[in-house]
């Protein structure tokens, strides 16, 4: 019929009524009411709209980890990556013209695009257009070449410090193996670290693009069923408990809490790394750092013992630091040996890393027992390291074993070592690595040390708390487990130790 109307002008000038009748019974498809008058109106004929288009879901995304760049989701099949305005992520929109990472990058440094691969898949890829390089998990890409871009690969600009990007690939779901809350709320990046009972992931919050790290323990490694509670060598529970209590600018946070095959424990990230990493040679902290650091390490450690926690695992490995300025915090981790204490408790576990163990550790556990002491002999150990780059006792020495070095308090000194550091640094870490435990100092004896007794670096410990939005010192405080890699220095030829209590000439 609606060609029928097509042809008899719907809409034009109407035919007589006797055209129409004839019309009508010539053909016998028109109905008689197609010739009566038109309505003065019509009801306007509804159109139906559109369906919209469903959102397009993007199929890879760019991570920022530098300051001033912006997370980046790839929705269509290629972009560019440069400080041309012309370009899908323009370098020149990010306010970075005063920076000399932005004075190295091309107009086109690099392009992102897929194609298509075998079974209807795609393939992702990177291609450098710059004449400083763009470089792929530390590796060189090269002008005019292309590499597959794999999921969580890391994207440097003009040398390989500079890692602006994490490629995330959407269409490769890599997160099945955690449980469905931390899936929802993370996306899980790389490996950070990894020790005995399991491994640091660096992750991303999806809603806000935060970067945290997630501490995942491996039940099956440190829920030994042969040992009670009590004596297994890490408490996942206690350390959740710990971490939830503590409230310190210099104390890790935690974030969130998940279990399923194993236990996920959402923490801040730490940029800038492990203090440990700070002094491996030729590297070497000057005096003034290594001050402003151990000052912010005694605050940590006061705070957890006015509140019977003894961290017990005290270590370089174990100070992380917020930033890879040398001006940062710096924030202890590492709980999973800590120890929630009564009003008369003392511990009687072996526990700890060897070489920061205090003597009476060696000498009393499973008898008479030790205390908050222990934390004072390791955190000797660490600003001996700090001040000279080595270790105070070492299963290097031929002379004496380890556990002869520290129960004898016997360190070894060179002289060349510690020849810029001042006699009163050199003063506190004697009193610090002392046997006899009722004279070790104290964190608030040390604290009082004359040493530490700088106002402009406690002021600048201040200042940087302002910049962290913290008022009050209690108030704010990437966790990595204890690292079981072979650390350089403890393979170098050390002198022969001399007593702890030994002034140096």
């Amino acid at each position: 019929m609606s060609g029928r109307q097509g042809e008899s002008g719907v809409g034009g000038s109407q035919a007589p009524p006797s055209a129409a009748s004839s019309s009508s019974s010539s053909s016998g498809t028109l109905s008689s009411l197609e010739t009566l008058p038109a309505p003065e109106s019509l009801p306007p004929i509804a159109e139906e709209e559109p369906d919209e288009p469903p959102p397009q879901q993007p199929w890879g995304r760019l991570f920022a980890l530098r300051p001033g760049f912006h997370s980046f989701d790839c929705l269509s099949n290629e972009c560019w990556f440069g400080r041309d305005p012309d370009c899908g992520y323009s370098f020149t929109r990010l306010n970075l013209a005063h920076t000399e990472l932005y004075k190295q990058c091309s107009k086109k440094h690099f392009r992102i695009f897929r194609e298509p691969g075998p079974r209807n898949s795609h393939v992702a890829y990177i291609e450098d257009h710059s004449l400083n390089g763009t470089f792929v998990n530390d590796k060189l890409l090269g002008k005019g070449k292309k590499l597959p871009l794999t999921h969580n690969a890391e994207i440097a600009l003009a040398q390989t410090p500079n890692k602006v990007f994490v490629f995330s690939d959407l269409m490769v779901d890599s997160q099945l193996e955690y449980p469905k809350e931390l899936r929802e709320k993370y996306i899980i990046s790389n490996t950070l670290g990894s020790g005995a009972c399991g491994e640091v992931k660096w992750a991303f919050e999806r809603t806000t693009d935060r970067k945290v790290a997630i501490k995942i323990i491996n039940k099956s490694r440190f829920m030994m069923d042969d040992l009670p509670q009590t004596e297994r060598p890490f408490n996942v529970e206690t350390e959740v408990e710990i971490l939830k209590k503590v409230d310190h600018p210099c104390l890790i946070k935690i974030i969130d809490f998940f279990e399923g095959k194993d236990f996920y424990i959402v923490l801040e990230l730490m940029e800038g790394g492990e203090l440990f990493d700070r002094i491996l040679p030729p590297a070497r902290l000057s005096e003034a750092i290594c001050k402003f650091y151990f000052y912010q390490m005694l605050l940590a450690v006061q705070y957890l013992h006015e509140r019977g926690i003894i961290h017990r695992d005290l270590k370089l490995e174990n100070v992380l630091l917020s930033s890879p300025e040398e001006n940062c915090l710096v924030k202890i981790t590492d709980f999973g040996q800590s120890k929630i204490l009564g009003e008369t408790s003392l511990m009687q576990t072996l526990c700890g890393t060897p070489n920061y163990l205090a003597p009476e550790v060696l000498t009393s556990a499973g008898t008479a027992g030790y205390g908050r002491s222990v934390d004072c002999w390791s955190l000797g150990v660490i600003l001996f390291m700090c001040l000279s780059g080595y270790p105070p006792f070492s299963d290097q020495n031929a002379r004496l074993s380890l556990r002869e070095q520290i129960t004898r308090g016997e360190y070894v000194y060179c002289a060349e070592k510690w020849k810029p550091v001042s006699k009163e640094a050199f003063d506190l870490v004697q009193k610090l690595l002392t046997v006899d435990v009722d004279k070790r100092f104290k964190i608030e004896q040390a604290l009082a040390h004359p040493w530490l007794q700088d106002k402009s670096m406690k002021n600048r410990f201040q200042q940087l708390l302002t910049q962290m939005n913290d008022l009050v010192l209690p108030s704010e405080a990437p966790a990595l487990p204890s690292t079981s890699r072979k650390r350089r220095h403890e393979k170098e030829e050390l002198p022969t130790p001399k007593r702890a209590t030994q002034t140096p000439t």
